[in-house]
């Protein structure tokens, strides 16, 4: 008999996440933007470089949606690495969820919140790699064309947490808050 019961709630669970999804649509996007990150140390340590992004994402752009985010970042700074070169480009993932808003304007603006990580080769007598991550939140709006295309316009904010440094001495740990401006092109099936 309780069996029976399961099997309803879960038919009706999948019934209602049916309708609440009907709207939804696979999407990719992609987007180029500046990125600037200052660290949290006595010395005014900070970075500016550019940042390319891919996603894969589900949902409604008038509604929710999750996105898988890779990101990419040349790097040509001198704060990891020790022995005068410069640190490699970093590799990222992010997990976003967003929620749209429609105000019946042509413009549907948007809030993201998520979480990430990536990596980094350094040039380190104990280290060659470094890894980090994030935690993500950013404001925009997107611009539909049409039923499939639209373009993104946003800014997003990182907290940003480094895996210790190993020296001889002792390890230091960097945190660091990065600031981007970003503009991409969606497509949806």
């Amino acid at each position: 008999m309780e069996n029976n019961n399961t099997l309803k709630k879960l038919l009706l669970f999948l019934l209602l996440m049916s309708s609440l999804y009907s709207q939804s649509q696979f999407y990719i996007g992609t987007g180029i933007g500046a990125y600037n990150e200052s660290f949290d140390t006595d010395n005014d340590i900070s970075l500016s470089t550019s940042i390319a992004t891919f996603k894969v994402g589900y949902g409604d752009r008038k509604n929710y949606a999750i996105e898988l985010i890779l990101d990419y970042m040349p790097n040509k700074s001198k704060i990891f690495s020790s022995s005068g070169t410069y640190d490699g480009d970093r590799y990222g993932f992010n997990l976003a969820l967003v929620k749209a808003f429609d105000f019946d304007i042509y413009a549907l603006p948007f809030v993201k919140a998520g979480f990430g990580s990536g990596f980094m080769k350094i040039d380190r007598a104990m280290q060659t790699k470094l890894s980090y991550g994030s935690y993500n939140i950013a404001a925009g709006m997107l611009l539909p064309v049409n039923k499939t295309f639209d373009i993104e316009l946003g800014y997003e904010y990182r907290y940003v947490s480094y895996q210790a440094i190993n020296t001889i001495a002792q390890r230091v740990q960097y945190n660091a808050h990065a600031n981007s401006i970003y503009a991409g092109i969606n497509i949806r099936f």
